[in-house]
């Protein structure tokens, strides 16, 4: 027997012996070792067959040249862990070259180590973490960024968002803190059976990056053969464009250079977790990961946020701030100021919502002038003209007109006016008479809109008509409300569920795949589910969920001197916006209760302790008035002020856009929560 025989020998039994259940192993092809990481007999995970490790040591045509790969050549076990060793020989001195693995639960651990004893400074060296999925046609879900390719972004607006057509040599690597969830996946098929793989990253800054707050990068590779999934010591690209970070709504700005100089003695170690599994339906495959992250980073630590009842009471002191009253009108202003005076419906308007949200929090808020308050605001909203097309959504207080309509604000606003009328039959303080009315006229439009033969809505954006469909149909006993809102429920489970075309539309300033398209879809089957008890629909409702939850951050991004960074801001709980608007915003709050009654319904733990944190943590950054921005900049990118160096992007923050959505959402979800009996 051979030397090189007997070390593969050894190095496959004694893998095999400790990790069987989980199927880690050290395979031999062309006289290569490589570790396989398999799901039942399917291998789904394999090191590169050039080899274990990869490094760059030069920096050629702006990229990562000069790469060389090493394989290993010794193996250890200490405890739980299995440990390979490998060397790299070049003409400065010696690169030692180490993993240790260990299996955690349905993950495989690695702590990777790369260990420079030469003599003289590496000036431009690249690190690289890299693992083969055997399949060229694997789907990319990349959370916050990527979905199965952003096939509808790129259609909108091609260069406004990441895409990815898998074509081979196409790459799409990120920073790590873009990412809310950090992982990169794909999904695939074969011989009718599908499978997934996920690269979870531990992330950190790369230890002496050529760059300020130089990062490692996530995301993957598509070859002739294989799919790879990558972790990088600083380079990002996508869209074919090399250097590039998705810094701005409608494009990237320059971020080259992102090599790392190695001194000698230097140690850089990469935390990285491997996971693989069978997928049950096509487009499902991204489920498992996100739990995964979820389980993780545990971001269900509330200790040092605010309180449910702090956060309650200053929204509702900045509420009143917002109150405008004439002759004429009444309700909340949705602008900072009053050079552009008006009451809106929905989207970043809410004005709608405290009607709600208010006579549920009465006892905590002790205010006895809100049921006026809440009579008058919904009974002037009521006054919107309604034709063919539904109802407007901005009320002009100058011109004293109603103008605009869009399906994502007039679903939502016909939700929070159903949840008052509940409200108002329950508690007998108001008199819900017109707002029954008008609710019937909507619902009397959009019902027959739906339920016509010739619906065709253009993205999941009209998804927000079903709750409010399936609450009128049990608030007038009509049917056909009913009917059409499960009519939707059927016709976007069969156009997302795929995710050949994921989830969509439901925010107004980007037309790409977005969080508030998938909670469109996600409290529309939610929705269905409580009121029919259809199993099917509560599976509908998970596949939307976790598309929405992957918008949320389950860690704490380190970030770099600035406005966030003064306030000892904490990102976990937060969400991103969509593949288009890369900063974080406080949306999730709104969200937060029915991801709780999922997990009440799916006994998840975790969903139960994520919803609080997702309230909770978007309480930090209220100031004594009450006011809070909208945009964090978690990451590169901005959409106001300064926008010409990314280097100082990361870590702003834009006070000043206090629209009064972010008010209403954590009024109409306290509420929620309330009826919830969820206790803080």
């Amino acid at each position: 027997m051979t030397k090189s025989s007997f070390l593969y020998l050894l190095l496959f039994f004694l893998f095999c012996q400790v990790v069987a259940a989980q199927k880690l192993s050290i395979g031999n092809s062309d006289q290569q070792f490589r570790v396989l990481i398999q799901a039942g007999d399917k291998t789904c995970i394999q090191s590169p067959s050039e080899g274990l490790w990869s490094i760059a040591t030069a920096w050629e045509n702006d990229w990562p040249g000069h790469w060389q790969h090493i394989q290993p050549n010794s193996v250890e076990t200490i405890g739980e862990w299995k440990i390979l060793k490998g060397k790299l020989q070049i003409p400065e001195g010696e690169y030692l070259l180490q993993d240790a693995y260990r299996v955690e639960g349905a993950r495989i651990k690695c702590i990777r180590r790369f260990e420079w004893k030469g003599k003289q400074t590496l000036d431009k060296v690249t690190l690289a973490i890299r693992w083969q999925v055997p399949s060229p046609d694997a789907k990319p879900f990349l959370p916050g960024i990527l979905y199965y390719g952003n096939p509808s972004g790129k259609k909108n607006g091609a260069n406004n968002v990441p895409w990815y057509d898998g074509k081979p040599g196409e790459e799409a690597l990120f920073e790590e803190h873009r990412y809310p969830m950090p992982f990169s996946s794909v999904e695939w098929s074969e011989q009718g059976k599908h499978w997934g793989a996920a690269l979870h990253s531990l992330p950190s800054p790369v230890y002496r990056g050529n760059r300020f707050d130089q990062w490692w990068s996530l995301g993957l590779k598509t070859e002739t053969t294989f799919t790879e999934l990558e972790l990088l010591s600083g380079p990002i690209t996508y869209n074919g464009q090399k250097n590039q970070a998705k810094a701005l709504q409608s494009g990237p700005l320059p971020y080259g250079d992102t090599y790392i100089q190695v001194r000698p003695g230097t140690v850089i170690e990469k935390t990285f977790y491997l996971e693989v599994y069978p997928v049950s339906a096509i487009g499902s495959g991204f489920q498992q990961p996100i739990q995964s992250s979820i389980d993780l980073f545990k971001p269900f630590d509330t200790t040092d946020f605010p309180s449910f009842d702090e956060i309650i009471k200053l929204k509702y002191r900045f509420a009143q701030s917002r109150w405008v009253e004439a002759p004429e009108y009444a309700g909340y202003n949705m602008f900072p100021d009053f050079a552009k005076p008006r009451i809106v419906l929905g989207w970043a308007g809410q004005c709608e919502a405290p009607a709600y949200a208010l006579q549920v929090l009465s006892n905590e808020l002790g205010d006895p002038a809100l049921w006026q308050k809440v009579q008058s605001s919904l009974d002037h909203i009521c006054t919107s003209p309604i034709d063919q097309d539904g109802f407007c959504v901005i009320y002009d207080l100058k011109t004293k007109t109603w103008s605009k309509k869009d399906p994502v604000s007039q679903g939502q606003a016909m939700n929070s006016i159903a949840l008052a009328i509940q409200q108002a039959r329950i508690n007998k303080k108001v008199n819900p008479a017109k707002w029954e009315l008008f609710l019937k006229k909507a619902a009397d439009v959009f019902s027959k809109r739906i339920l016509a033969d010739t619906w065709q809505p253009v993205n999941t954006a009209e998804a927000f008509f079903i709750a409010p469909l399936l609450h009128s149909s049990r608030l007038f006993g009509n049917e056909a409300y009913k009917k059409a809102a499960l009519k939707a429920v059927n016709y976007y489970a069969t156009r997302h569920l795929t995710m050949q075309e994921p989830y969509w539309g439901g925010t107004l300033d980007a037309t790409c795949e977005d969080k508030e398209g998938a909670w469109g879809a996600f409290q529309g089957f939610l929705t269905a589910y409580e009121y029919t008890k259809n199993p099917q629909f509560l599976q509908w409702a998970k596949h939307a969920c976790a598309a929405t939850l992957s918008y949320t951050v389950v860690w704490d991004i380190p970030l770099p001197a600035g406005r966030l960074a003064d306030h000892g801001f904490k990102s976990r709980g937060w969400t991103g916006v969509s593949a288009q608007n890369q900063h974080l915003d406080v949306y999730g709050v709104l969200i937060a209760p029915s991801v709780y009654k999922m997990g009440l319904y799916l006994n998840n733990q975790s969903y139960q302790k994520l919803a609080k944190t997702m309230y909770l943590s978007c309480g930090q950054l209220i100031d004594p008035r009450g006011a809070q921005g909208e945009q964090i900049q978690e990451t590169n990118f901005a959409q106001q002020g300064e926008m010409s160096d990314v280097m100082k992007l990361r870590g702003g923050y834009s006070e000043s856009w206090t629209v009064f959505w972010i008010t209403a959402h954590f009024l109409h979800a306290g509420a929620q929560f309330k009826e919830l009996k969820v206790k803080f």
